[in-house]
């Protein structure tokens, strides 16, 4: 029986494939990437779209992946307009030329959240794996040149987080509407690249006030905000609100989710739209209630003051690096395994970081 008190979703994330033009080293998708012959057609994710808007979802945010990727992208737009959602494009940006742009705007995008991966070209295609960092300044102006509010997402690791004010004039010279600066979180191709990515403690500090600076430098400018590094902070990042709360994940084979990563908890069943209605899902199914509310919490979160804030940490973080999903993050200074991530800081170095393993390509 569903409990009464679960809320409707207000977000849904469609990752419509795992086809990227770019190969980043820090990418969340999962290590074993969907093949092309294996994605949901047009006519699935119309259906799933139209389910979502009656379970409540206002927001679709179109990810991948790279949603470019499928051509099918525009009219499936057109369909969430159609329904009343608010439409978000999360893109690389290779292949959004001026015209797509023009008539994914027409279509019904609302917004466009744009990766870049450093302001400096040569070292962004580096850390992208190919070379987009041109094709991605051409296409923050088709964004505006459309008319859509624009979104600059940086993931900050070890390569990159030395340039936080020269990222952010660029973001700003593009037009930036809102800027993200975010450290990596470590799943999927993150968590296999963890040596390489992990900052020291002073390019932590030394990012902290180069923040500091260009928020200073750009007031009254774009909104600019920083997610820090949760393993050299005594507290975790709060898990999307709460697990199950506010938003679900739609994988491109239909799998559902409550939240990106949490594929790698493979101790909870896997939920799929074409299986079971999304209603039931989110309602009933026992992945989404595993860890919803804090009853499932053992101490020292169940007893924590701040378990109503950071929703004991991350599950997928906890069972990645514990084997537990229900074991308090690690990453909070109260886990008794805090240890495992304090091994993990004690290997950064200032040497020269292990070589990145680039994401891998998708299969037919």
């Amino acid at each position: 029986m569903a409990d009464p008190t679960v809320r409707a979703p207000l977000g849904m994330l469609i990752e419509l494939t795992h086809r990227c033009p770019l190969h980043c080293p820090y990418c969340s998708n999962p290590l074993e990437l969907v093949r092309r012959s294996e994605e949901l057609t047009r006519e699935q994710w119309s259906d799933i779209l139209t389910q979502a808007r009656e379970l409540g979802v206002v927001q679709m945010h179109f990810s991948g992946g790279e949603p470019l990727a499928r051509p099918d992208l525009p009219d499936l737009v057109g369909h969430a307009r159609q329904l009343g959602a608010y439409v978000n494009l999360v893109t690389s940006g290779v292949g959004l030329t001026a015209d797509r742009a023009r008539d994914l705007a027409e279509r019904g995008v609302d917004h466009v959240q744009l990766s870049l991966q450093d302001a400096d070209p040569a070292l962004g295609d580096e850390i992208a794996g190919a070379r987009v960092h041109a094709a991605k300044l051409k296409a923050a102006d088709a964004v505006t040149a459309a008319g859509l509010p624009l979104t600059v997402n940086v993931v900050l690791h070890r390569r990159n987080i030395d340039r936080v004010e020269r990222i952010v004039d660029l973001a700003v010279g593009l037009g930036a509407d809102r800027i993200e600066l975010a450290n990596t979180q470590y799943y999927g191709w993150g968590l296999r690249n963890r040596a390489a990515l992990m900052p020291t403690r002073d390019q932590l500090a030394a990012a902290h006030q180069a923040v500091r600076r260009a928020r200073a430098k750009h007031e009254g400018g774009p909104e600019l905000v920083y997610v820090a590094a949760d393993y050299y902070d005594d507290r975790p990042k709060p898990c999307m609100d709460g697990w199950g709360n506010t938003q679900l994940t739609v994988t491109p084979t239909g799998d559902v989710l409550p939240c990106p990563a949490a594929s790698a908890i493979t101790t909870l069943p896997v939920e799929n739209v074409l299986r079971r209605p999304l209603s039931e899902i989110w309602y009933d199914s026992k992945a989404f209630n595993a860890y919803r509310g804090t009853g499932w919490m053992r101490d020292p979160c169940r007893t924590c003051p701040e378990r109503n804030t950071d929703h004991g940490g991350c599950r997928c973080q906890a069972f990645q690096l514990t084997g537990d999903a229900a074991a308090t993050d690690p990453a909070c200074g109260l886990s008794p395994h805090r240890s495992l991530v304090d091994a993990a800081l004690a290997e950064v170095t200032d040497g020269p970081a292990p070589a990145f393993v680039l994401r891998g390509p998708v299969a037919p």
